[in-house]
């Protein structure tokens, strides 16, 4: 009896605990446990999605009319400034890699989000100060019809230096704010765990509501030459970011980083060539399950096995001699590896397929920000005395992803579930974003045919030179901000779910990069493009004058390719296998059991 009341006490003080303390393994800013109450969830994720918006208004400061500046004040053709843009963009996307490496081996989320969003900040005033005093001569130029004298190469590359250090602090610090929103939530704790899948739905609205205002407010000031105040308010948006995040310091919840993840990859292949010559069909009970210690310290929960990679399996076979020098010494890291760092390999092995599957997705978004400007920049822009500024047009963009993430959740998704049983998965929602990609890219072909087709082709610059107005482009952006919802949404999420503990800033790097190499794969194709549609003296699909090119065309193509990709990814999708863990429970049970032993 005494011994029965016993067991229930200690199961009454572990319900306890359990509630008290979060069961994710995260910890408070001193390293200790997480308490439920005093750490985390809405309050600090608040804080993270205000952070998100203000940063996002600062980095689109620059980003959105980037393409007008270069031709404007730094006097680049189209083609030269739709390449430029392209480069920087992606640039930013591949530092994610650095900051994404340095969160999960080193410095933690934290300290990795502060240390980069100085350097943006600093980044930002360096712009500011040298387009101030440096790029705008004379002073008031960068109009639409005043233009700056030319620069020296010194002053071209500060700017270069300063939007680089831009790309730096911003890359960096953007898929660790993503992932570090999502530690405020533990997933293990059932309404926790719906927190945090709507915070992906709310962040990517906050990224897009902090964008809203440099597409409309401050690209209108730097459309009518306002350069250096525009660029002013982009610096002190995201120094206000900065503060608000060191603000909410003592409200976060930490997971510890997990150490240099190249070395554990470089262990598995070598502990599995070592292998490669045994005969080898090994069962469950034939592979390294691990020190419980070596998971438990890090915070990360178990993987299980899973078929698929084989070669890889004899990384974690225990072989004869590995019992032997396990008796005399300990594991040797290098010969032998448990399941779940096979497993941790494995499951970026299977990621890869998918992400390149979204490149192509990337390159239809990067055109919001190079070629429909320059698309909508020759319509008519006019209504009565006022000009819209073309690239505020990507504002009907963020109003779509506002309008579909509300859509989603409160409509389409409890309907799915009702039906099925169960909602959307991620894969399913992306493949639905490349299918809504594909009309985007027709729909602005089809703007394209009509404008030329009302277009004045003796013009010399060309800005409105089309009768056809340009909010005729608001089908294209609205259909490109429902695809962002199914496609980036979707994205993040997948790819946070999908990573191993130790790597989720790099999931969300995952994202991040396929936009970066959409970039490039856009200024490539842009460079292809002209040069093969420009041969024996014809003007091309994207010439300086677009009343003499096919820029319908390339939209086509862009079409084309998409659909060829949605094909691809379809395949990949069926192929795919969720990564599989460990219940929390089952892992408890099993430490009590090795306890009692």
């Amino acid at each position: 009896m005494a011994s029965s009341l016993e067991v229930l006490s200690k199961e009454v003080h572990l319900k306890g605990e359990e509630e008290r303390f979060t069961g994710d393994g995260s910890v408070d800013l001193h390293g200790k446990p997480a308490t439920r109450d005093k750490t985390g969830k809405w309050v600090a994720g608040t804080i993270i999605l205000l952070n998100q918006g203000l940063a996002t208004l600062a980095f689109f400061g620059v980003g959105v009319n980037l393409v007008l500046f270069l031709t404007r004040v730094l006097q680049q053709d189209n083609a030269d400034a739709a390449n430029s843009v392209s480069k920087w963009t992606g640039t930013v996307y591949i530092f994610s890699l650095v900051g994404a490496f340095l969160s999960d081996s080193y410095w933690g989320r934290y300290k990795t989000c502060a240390i980069f969003q100085i350097i943006f900040v600093l980044g930002l005033a360096l712009l500011s100060l040298s387009t101030q005093i440096f790029l705008l001569k004379p002073h008031g130029c960068g109009g639409e019809s005043s233009k700056c004298e030319s620069h020296s190469s010194w002053q071209i590359s500060l700017f270069y230096i300063s939007i680089y250090m831009v790309a730096l602090g911003n890359g960096g610090y953007q898929p660790n704010i993503a992932t570090f929103g999502a530690d405020q939530f533990d997933e293990e704790h059932p309404k926790e765990g719906h927190s945090k899948v709507a915070f992906f739905s709310y962040f990517y609205l906050a990224l897009n509501i902090g964008s809203l205002f440099s597409n409309t407010i401050l690209s209108y000031f730097e459309d009518e030459g306002m350069w250096a105040l525009g660029l002013w308010a982009s610096t002190a948006s995201a120094f206000a970011a900065l503060v608000l995040f060191v603000a909410g310091t003592k409200r976060y919840r930490h997971f510890k980083p997990s150490g240099n993840p190249l070395s554990r990859f470089c262990q598995v292949f070598a502990a599995a060539a070592k292998k490669f010559s045994l005969s080898f069909s090994p069962g469950e009970d034939d592979l390294c399950e691990g020190d419980a210690k070596e998971n438990s310290n890090s915070g990360a929960r178990k993987m299980l096995h899973t078929h698929g990679f084989k070669f890889l399996d004899r990384a974690a076979y225990i072989t004869s001699r590995d019992l032997e020098h396990m008796k005399e010494n300990a594991r040797n890291p290098w010969r032998l590896c448990p399941v779940s760092q096979v497993e941790e390999v494995k499951c970026i092995l299977r990621l890869i397929p998918i992400w390149l599957c979204t490149i192509i997705y990337s390159v239809v978004f990067t055109q919001m920000a190079s070629l429909f400007v320059e698309q909508g920049d020759a319509m008519n822009t006019e209504i009565s005395s006022f000009r819209i500024p073309p690239a505020s047009m990507s504002s009907f963009d963020i109003l779509s992803v506002a309008f579909f993430i509300f859509l989603y959740r409160r409509v389409i998704d409890p309907i799915v579930y009702r039906v099925r049983g169960k909602s959307l998965t991620e894969l399913q929602r992306m493949g639905i974003g490349l299918v809504i990609a594909i009309s985007a890219m027709v729909s602005a072909g089809i703007v394209e045919c009509y404008r030329l087709k009302y277009a004045r082709k003796d013009c010399r610059h060309c800005q409105g030179s089309s009768s056809l107005s340009i909010f005729w482009q608001v089908p294209q952006y609205a259909l490109i901000g429902a695809s962002e919802v199914f496609m980036y949404v979707g994205q993040l999420e997948f790819f946070n779910a999908q990573a191993p503990d130790g790597l989720k800033s790099f999931g969300s790097a995952l994202c991040m990069t396929s936009i970066s190499l959409g970039n490039y794969v856009s200024s490539l194709l842009v460079s292809i493009v002209i040069k093969i549609s420009s041969e024996d003296n014809m003007p091309g699909w994207i010439p300086g004058n677009l009343n003499k090119g096919h820029l319908d065309r390339f939209y086509f193509l862009l079409a084309g390719l998409t659909a060829v990709d949605l094909i691809m990814y379809i395949v990949c999708a069926k192929w795919y296998q969720n990564v599989k863990h460990e219940d929390k429970s089952d892992q408890e049970d099993d430490e009590a059991d090795d306890f009692e032993v």
